[in-house]
């Protein structure tokens, strides 16, 4: 037993990593004879934009680190989550998610399955080391998909001396047995810098504080209060290059992420109480399940001539997913594949991307960036089952951004910015479902609705954005901003072209080829003030659409067996709004209070109802007491119940829940070492998040968790 136990350590002491590099407040520098041209700094950037910035560094990850970016990032108001159990999450920015909101990574976009609730983001946690989110349209510099916001992780930053350096962490869970963690090594000599990471963790079905959930009306029990199969495991490897010499820089990085997790059987497919019975073993992954593999490589060179920047990013990313389940077939004349039966969908996504850009510096007073991006998608399918239809697409956009410094004391900042894109998609007719339908005696308009599982598209798309912005310091303690713009979006192939059963949201979705593209004006403002102890920051924002796109839950039932509910892509003229507050109070030196508040109201016009998959609002009251060497905190969360929702939407009551904190840095030579505990849901409260994948079926949140996890950094000095 004592064997096997050391074993199992040393294989976590094998496999485990990091988190750290020396923090800085500024982006890349570059060096050029006789003239110097500094990154900008993160708090000249955030008074620079008109835009809505949070910058969070390694401190502010570190603190809240818990191997999932999204959670990490759902600290910030504004920002939510929706979870995918415990293994994955995608991020909602004021109320738009999925492919209204870019995540770019080293300038690159990155691209997955966005448009699936149960497709979480392929990014290793431990290697995110600076985040910029951008809360508002920011489809000027970053394309279409960014009417919603931003989430720019940043490179790492070269250290200044030259050294071998790196780190090694761990962390570990209780609520689901999580053992995980990375370890990183660097080297930098004069102007080159390369470091590599290695990422794996692991964890088992996680505990909710239940005993039962409704599937399609039939109560499911849950055994020892663990969801049933939904254990994980993650690896991910990276290396990241960077050289700068003068006038010219660049850096190249190299990513693979790997994912596997499984899905709750009593919620897929047939509701069958008997396939969730404990099977003893709550590590296990068996089917269905998921997995996803995202290789990614990406590319950055700058060069300055002339007081002028120029930039070219290119990148490749291929992202393959497959889902499994055993094959039962939906329909009597469905037959079974020779070959890999149980795959019931594949997707084989291939993007290349890329940029060129100039920053024009020839003016203090001016500042201009005009650019060109293209991308290019190729999907391929698999499986027994049938959601998503292959496609090709391509978008091409250019843009200019201006900022005008007036003074010290007002900035002026608009742009525009014209995309074009091209969609084709591919029809499908499945002869077998035709034919069971036809045999079950469905009238011949109900069977052509069914039989067609995508629709042949071949549509073009073109739409400018534009936007005009207004930062004023009237003294250095207020701030105001506000920035007004159009933006559009292309619509995506599954909002086209789909017409399936996705078992991974408990819905049938039905795409509209006629649909045209997402329109909307956007205005976002900022208030912050800070004197002495107290900081207050106040931001407004107002989304009108002329057009959005939406998921409707229809009321209506699928005629495809064990299929649920249809939902189907519609457009209609739309408002988001609401507000976030934060305020920060140090009461004393050491003692600080934290109040923080989001509200959304949603409104579709045409159907005088919210839109679906509204976040409720929510509080957050926090202190926080801080040492030399440590800090421990208390959070009360309060999520208010959400009674506006779609029609045929379930509610969602409220909760209170209660989470503690603590942080411990033991000095190591010039570096500090970090234990962190954190305590979440202590009262073990069982409530439900309103954006959960699995919401829909009565689960619940994760009951009580407690977390460590342990960071140690190094660094050897080269001579």
């Amino acid at each position: 037993m004592y064997t096997k136990s050391y074993l199992v350590i040393l294989a976590i002491l094998c496999t485990i990593s990091s988190f750290a590099q020396n923090s800085n407040d500024s982006i890349q520098v570059v060096d050029i004879p006789e003239i110097t041209v500094s990154g900008i700094s993160n708090k000249r950037l955030e008074r620079k934009s008109a835009l809505h910035i949070d910058l969070l560094q390694k401190d502010d990850l570190k603190k809240h680190f818990n191997g999932n970016i999204v959670q990490m990032l759902e600290n910030i108001a504004g920002i939510q989550s929706m979870d995918i159990g415990m293994g994955s999450s995608k991020p909602m920015i004021r109320g738009l998610g999925f492919n209204r909101i870019a995540v770019s990574e080293n300038g690159i976009k990155h691209e997955a399955q966005q448009w699936g609730a149960d497709h979480g983001l392929e990014i290793d946690a431990f290697e995110v080391e600076n985040v910029r989110v951008v809360k508002g349209p920011a489809s000027l510099s970053h394309g279409s998909d960014a009417i919603g916001g931003v989430i720019d992780i940043q490179p790492p930053i070269m250290p200044v001396e030259d050294q071998v350096f790196g780190s090694v962490s761990l962390l570990g869970k209780s609520v689901n047995g999580t053992l995980g963690g990375s370890a990183m090594v660097g080297f930098k000599k004069d102007n080159f810098m390369i470091r590599g990471r290695y990422s794996e963790s692991h964890f088992g079905d996680y505990r909710i504080p239940t005993d039962t959930v409704i599937y399609l009306t039939q109560k499911i029990p849950i055994y020892n209060n663990r969801l049933k199969n939904t254990a994980g495991l993650e690896r991910n490897g990276s290396l990241f290059a960077l050289y700068k010499d003068g006038r010219y820089s660049s850096n190249y990085s190299l990513s693979n992420v790997y994912q596997k997790v499984g899905f709750f059987p009593g919620a897929h497919g047939i509701p069958d109480p008997s396939r969730v019975e404990d099977d003893g073993n709550s590590r296990n992954i068996d089917q269905p399940n998921s997995w996803v593999n995202h290789l990614k490589f990406t590319s950055l060179q700058q060069y300055m001539l002339n007081d002028v920047i120029y930039s070219a990013n290119l990148g490749y990313q291929y992202n393959h997913r497959e889902e499994w389940s055993q094959f039962h077939t939906h329909y009597d004349a469905q037959p079974q594949p020779e070959k890999d039966p149980d795959k019931e969908l594949e997707f084989r996504l291939h993007i290349l991307s890329g940029s060129l850009k100039a920053n024009i510096l020839k003016s203090a007073k001016w500042e201009n960036v005009v650019g060109i991006d293209f991308q290019t998608q190729k999907n391929e399918i698999g499986g027994y089952s049938f959601l998503l239809p292959q496609y090709n697409r391509f978008n091409l956009g250019g843009f200019w951004v201006s900022t005008w410094h007036i003074n010290d004391k007002l900035t002026l900042t608009g742009g525009l910015r014209y995309d074009r894109g091209k969609i084709k998609t591919s029809s499908y007719q499945d002869i077998y479902l035709e034919s069971y339908l036809q045999n079950q005696g469905y009238a011949p308009n109900e069977v052509d609705s069914y039989k067609w599982r995508s629709y042949a598209v071949n549509k073009a798309f073109g739409n400018y954005s534009c936007a005009l912005g207004l930062v004023w310091i009237p003294n250095d303690n207020t701030l105001f901003k506000i920035n007004v713009g159009r933006s559009f979006r292309l619509p995506s192939a599954n909002e086209l072209s789909s017409n399936g059963m996705h078992h991974g949201t408990f819905r049938h979705e039905q795409g509209d080829p006629n649909l045209d593209s997402e329109r909307g004006w956007q205005m976002d403002a900022l208030f912050s003030f800070k004197q002495n102890f107290i900081q207050l920051e106040i931001s407004p924002f107002f989304n009108y659409f002329e057009n959005y796109i939406f998921l409707k839950p229809t009321g209506q039932w699928s005629i495809l067996p064990h299929a649920g509910q249809v939902y189907r892509y519609t457009g209609t003229s739309a408002i988001l709004t609401g507000s976030e507050v934060n305020l920060n109070i140090d009461i004393t030196k050491n003692l600080a209070y934290n109040f923080s508040y989001e509200y959304l109201y949603t409104y579709n016009i045409d159907e005088h109802t919210a839109l679906s998959f509204s976040a409720p609002s929510s509080i957050r009251n926090t202190l926080t007491w801080k040492g030399n060497f440590w800090q421990t905190g208390i959070e009360c969360r309060s999520i208010m119940k959400q009674n506006r929702v779609a029609r045929n939407e379930d509610r969602t009551p409220g909760a209170t829940l209660l989470n503690l904190n603590a942080m411990i840095d033991i000095p190591i030579g010039r570096k500090k070492a970090s234990i962190s505990f954190a305590l979440q849901n202590l009262l073990n409260k069982k409530y439900y998040n309103h954006l959960s994948f699995y919401r829909k079926i009565e689960i619940p949140e994760p009951g009580r968790n407690f977390q460590l996890s342990l960071n140690i950094p190094f660094t050897i000095k080269l001579k």
